[in-house]
């Protein structure tokens, strides 16, 4: 698209496959290169040592990435029993050491099974959250890692799908289903701390991101060979709900103006939906607030 002669990027959503050794940022900066705005941002931050799913929003749909970054999550991992690192994952430092050769694959997935459902669960020290106005990782690394308090999350599916013996190691391969806001370096270090021996994560790859998996993402090298979006009205479209307006309700939620809530009603499903014109384009994300559709978010002028 073009505007007096300026080039004017696309909005829309950008599936990659994140390479291990690069952190989120560093995508966000790559992608700001090819798209050539720096209205760029993520949905749900990968740690370096991962790979696979990042959701990247372009322009307007930079707007819908809070809202993505809440749905559920999918991975693949590895996890090591038998050893404990300071950080609970491979980058870290060995803290603590037992032999987990005398586990039984019956007690290995009981123990998973345990830690799945609705649980607390204490975020890793080496982590992003803010502990007054620092990062838990920075203060971690100078010595002082915070005390985090427990949160409340979902795993719906924690499966062990197959057992390494390495002498008093054991390298087990999970599948995680769970909700956002779940460490699975802490299910990691949860799971070895419920066996006696310790653990950590060694590997891990996120597969899904609500409804975007492994198979639709692109890597790099492809993105920089052919850069494409999943335009604005797609991404929404396959993100949220769909609820269709009139022309007059979208004028109404284009100024920001609330609906009667039966239009939310008789959308099935949960969460925000998103509004389209009835020309197809994406008017505002909607929620149901007090009996009425209030807009999140208006994406036209």
């Amino acid at each position: 698209m073009t505007t007096a002669g300026r080039q004017v990027p696309i909005s829309g959503l950008v599936i990659v496959d994140k390479p291990s050794g690069r952190t989120s940022h560093d995508v966000v900066a790559q992608i700001r290169r090819l798209a050539g705005t720096r209205r760029v941002g993520h949905a749900g931050t990968l740690d370096p040592m991962a790979t696979g799913v990042l959701v990247i929003g372009v322009e307007k749909a930079t707007r819908l990435l809070g809202h993505l970054a809440l749905t559920e999550k999918e991975y693949s991992a590895t996890i090591r029993l038998g050893q404990a690192t300071d950080t609970d994952d491979g980058d870290g430092v060995t803290i603590a050491e037992a032999s987990a050769a005398g586990i039984t694959d019956a007690a290995l997935g009981a123990a998973a099974t345990a830690l799945t459902g609705e649980i607390e669960q204490v975020p890793p020290g080496f982590s992003a959250i803010k502990v007054g106005g620092k990062r838990a990782y920075r203060l971690a690394r100078q010595g002082a890692p915070p005390d985090l308090a427990a949160r409340n999350v979902t795993v719906r599916s924690f499966t062990v799908e197959a057992v390494h013996r390495l002498g008093d190691l054991l390298d087990a391969d999970v599948m995680v289903t769970c909700s956002s806001g779940t460490y699975i370096r802490a299910l990691a270090r949860d799971l070895g701390t419920s066996l006696g021996v310790g653990g950590h994560l060694t590997a891990l790859r996120r597969t899904r991101v609500g409804p975007y998996e492994i198979g639709q993402a692109r890597t790099m090298e492809q993105l920089a060979a052919a850069f494409t979006v999943v335009p604005l009205d797609q991404a929404a479209a396959e993100a949220f709900r769909p609820v269709h307006l009139t022309a007059q309700d979208a004028r109404l939620v284009a100024h920001g103006r609330r609906l009667p809530g039966a239009v939310l009603e008789a959308v099935p499903g949960t969460g925000p939906a998103a509004a389209f014109a009835p020309d197809g384009s994406l008017v505002a994300l909607l929620t149901q607030e007090a009996g009425q559709a209030r807009p999140l978010a208006v994406f036209v002028p």
